[in-house]
C-alpha cells in the first residue's frame, strides 16, 4: 500500500490573493451600505443580509471541501484494496 500524502493544491500567493479579494469585496460593500442615503434601519438590514450571505458562503465552502476530502479518502482506500489484490494475485497459480 502506498503512503503518499495528499498534497496541498493552492500556493501561498493564491491564498493571499483570495484573502485580499475577500477583504476588498467586504470592505467595498460595507462602505457602499454606509454611504447609502436612506434610513439607518435599511442600512442595518442590508448589513445583516451581507453578514448572513458571508457566513452561508463559508458554510457552503466547508461542506464542499469536506465532501471532496471524504471522496479522496474513499478513493485511497479503494486504491489500497486494489493494490493488495494485485499483489496477492498470481496468474500462474492454476497452471
Amino acid at each position: 500500500m502506498s503512503d503518499t500524502p495528499v498534497k496541498q493544491q493552492s500556493t501561498a500567493a493564491f491564498y493571499g490573493q483570495a484573502v485580499a479579494s475577500f477583504a476588498v469585496a467586504l470592505g467595498a460593500t460595507a462602505v457602499g451600505i454606509f454611504n447609502l442615503r436612506t434610513d439607518a434601519w435599511v442600512r442595518a438590514f442590508l448589513a445583516i443580509a451581507v453578514l448572513y450571505l458571508v457566513t452561508s458562503a463559508f458554510t457552503l465552502a466547508k461542506v464542499i471541501r469536506d465532501r471532496q476530502e471524504a471522496g479522496h479518502i474513499v478513493n485511497r482506500v479503494d486504491q489500497a484494496r486494489l493494490e493488495k489484490l494485485l499483489a496477492e494475485h498470481d496468474p500462474l497459480q492454476k497452471l
